[in-house]
């Protein structure tokens, strides 16, 4: 790499490191003991830590977490975050909370960074890199899923169409290898994206074939070829386990697909806290707050009718329409016909995600407009247009964070549970409905003693977790005495908080009736919890 583009690089780096603790400031001020208010966040210190343990103790082992016992591939009932958690594992002394935060923030930045570089490589204008940076790491979408890790992870994006261009420029085996590693890296990142990312990374290529017709285009087709043989190759090593827990759960319903699909209208929704729109958040629900921007529409559109389109950005406004019509899901044109053809789809529910690449797609329109532009300004106008544009995206996107406290540290009781022998246990309140909140924060708990628990929180539940969740819902009774017993369970946590006094008075009676010893009474993070073993 020669030295200018070296600098251009790590100035992007600062530019975009220095933005995203701007914009996240209340995080990056508390990053080892707040969080966004969000069962997920649990969920996620959970996996990255339960994979730096198991590969600390038995990698072959990878997929089949604590959670859920005695089910297998627990793992594999959600997003397994595998580059992530092998990323974060030699940061695991630390304060989960702060590898968290670490772990939430730094794809943000980079994001930015791989976003700065296909924009300026297709353009040449490092100010069009940085408009296009700024919308694809923090347009609305990014703050609407502050809770969802995997979904942060977007840096592998720009660097495969960035590979797939220069390969198409070139006929470079080694571009045509890259594509491919980075939609490895970007499926073993986020599933959701490394299947869309595969899908309009082949539709783009196909497309900037017919429109790049010569030598180098063809010397090209060997070099996709590769890429394309690892990006499956790896998919469909990590596809085992997904494939085994697909046969347990089943597709996702359809019902799930459209409330989780968007519609056109949430285009134009900011998340609830945004300060400019200070819009609540109706009526884009849930996954469905998708508003790209004002600035980067309005300079998008410049480019296309500023001076007549080229090849590549009419490429790039078929992959934008391709991505927002998937978005629809079942409302759109062509999911109906791809969730038949690819049986893959039917394990997504929630399209409203492809609203990324439709960021992605707009960003690098208004690099170009952005660049049409300025195409004759001197360096000062440029600096201080795209300066301006900048603060300007930044204004749009400032969106408040609420943030809650999380524990970086073993309560009491999993600390003494952690001296004691191995055993399977039980937490309790247990449920499906309000109780899944809790279930998030037992699962993150049982990091700090790493014995297999009843318990569980995932994308997807084990129809025996849901059964057994059911019948612990009547604890005390005998019913659900006995599914402890089924279990084996050896130890059991009563949260006294959740429970009144009477139902604390019955539940001792029952369990020491059922023949289990308290152990003791612990602080809890809300008041006090009892620790029981089985005789």
């Amino acid at each position: 790499m020669s030295t200018r583009p070296a600098r251009s690089w790590l100035a992007a780096t600062l530019v975009f490191a220095a933005a995203t603790v701007v914009m996240a400031w209340p995080l990056v001020r508390h990053p080892g003991t707040l969080a966004p208010p969000h069962q997920d966040v649990y969920f996620n210190m959970w996996r990255l830590r339960w994979i730096a343990h198991a590969l600390a103790t038995a990698p072959a082992h990878l997929f089949d977490g604590n959670i859920f016992y005695p089910e297998k591939d627990t793992l594999a009932y959600s997003d397994a975050m595998l580059v992530e958690g092998v990323l974060a594992a030699p940061l695991s002394a630390l304060s989960p909370v702060l590898v968290h935060t670490v772990m939430l923030l730094a794809p943000i930045a980079l994001s930015g960074v791989t976003m700065f570089a296909l924009a300026r490589d297709l353009t040449g204008s490092r100010g069009g890199g940085l408009i296009a940076g700024t919308a694809f790491a923090f347009a609305p979408y990014r703050f609407d899923h502050l809770m969802h890790m995997e979904l942060q992870w977007t840096v592998w994006m720009p660097l495969a169409f960035l590979a797939l261009h220069r390969m198409l420029d070139t006929g470079r085996a080694r571009h045509g290898v890259a594509a491919g590693a980075w939609v490895a890296l970007q499926m073993l990142s986020c599933i959701y994206y490394g299947i869309f990312l595969s899908g309009l990374l082949a539709a783009a290529g196909v497309l900037l074939l017919i429109a790049h017709r010569g030598p180098a285009a063809r010397r090209a087709l060997p070099p996709l070829a590769a890429g394309a043989a690892i990006a499956v190759a790896v998919s469909l090593l990590y596809a085992g386990p997904y494939r085994r827990v697909h046969a347990i759960v089943g597709d996702r319903p359809i019902e799930e697909v459209h409330a989780f699909s968007a519609q056109p209208a949430n285009y134009l929704v900011t998340p609830e806290g945004n300060w400019l729109y200070g819009n609540p958040g109706r009526p884009g629900r849930g996954e469905r707050r998708l508003f790209p921007g004002a600035v980067v529409t309005l300079l998008a559109l410049a480019g296309l009718l500023l001076r007549q389109p080229s090849s590549t950005q009419v490429v790039y406004l078929l992959l934008l329409v391709a991505a927002f019509d998937l978005s629809l899901g079942f409302s759109g044109v062509v999911y109906p016909v791809l969730y038949t053809a690819l049986p893959v789809l039917r394990g997504l529910r929630a399209l409203g995600r492809a609203g990324i690449f439709v960021v992605m797609f707009l960003a690098v329109l208004a690099a170009h407009g952005y660049a049409a532009a300025m195409h004759a300004s001197r360096f000062a106008v440029r600096a201080s247009v795209c300066a301006a544009l900048v603060g300007a995206m930044l204004i749009e996107y400032a969106t408040a964070l609420p943030l809650v406290p999380y524990p970086g540290a073993a309560p009491p009781i999993y600390a003494a549970l952690a001296k004691m022998p191995r055993g399977v246990v039980a937490e309790l309140p247990v449920g499906t409905d309000t109780g899944r909140d809790l279930e998030g924060r037992y699962e993150y708990l049982s990091t700090f003693h790493w014995f297999p628990i009843v318990n569980g929180y995932s994308g997807n539940l084990p129809p025996s977790y849901v059964g057994r969740a059911g019948r612990l819902q009547t604890f005390p009774s005998e019913r659900a005495l006995q599914q402890l017993r089924a279990d084996g369970v050896r130890y059991l946590i009563v949260h006294e908080a959740q429970y009144s006094d009477r139902e604390l008075t019955a539940i001792r009676v029952a369990l020491i009736g059922a023949g289990m010893v308290e152990l003791g009474r612990y602080p809890d993070l809300e008041g006090s919890a009892s620790l029981y073993q089985s005789r």
